[in-house]
């Protein structure tokens, strides 16, 4: 209620209108920078790595299910998670590229 009251009072002052409007654009640029622009990024990366899938690559899906692309295709992987045990996943799936932790093993 107290908030309603200070921007009614904002509104009725002249000068206030400006330094309401310039509070406000500082709000959405502070947002942008801390909450919007690093979700982009993180998409960008995400969609970047999905598209550079080899076949090979150890992967682990949303799902937690950890796997060995067998063939790649335009919208799905084939992962093999056991002996002749093979899925066909989404690539919208795959999270993670593991083959990095798991070569040392």
């Amino acid at each position: 209620m107290n908030f309603f009251v200070i921007l009614q009072q904002t509104a009725e002052a002249g000068s206030g209108n400006w330094s309401f409007l310039v509070m406000m654009g500082l709000i959405f640029v502070v947002m942008y920078f801390f909450m919007i622009r690093p979700q982009q990024k993180k998409q960008k990366e995400l969609v970047k790595f999905r598209s550079s899938l080899e076949k090979g690559d150890k992967v682990v899906t949303l799902g937690g299910i950890y796997g060995v692309i067998v063939e790649v295709k335009e919208q799905y992987v084939l992962v093999e998670v056991d002996s002749n045990v093979k899925l066909r996943i989404d690539k919208s799936a795959i999270v993670k590229d593991i083959s990095d932790i798991t070569a040392g093993k």
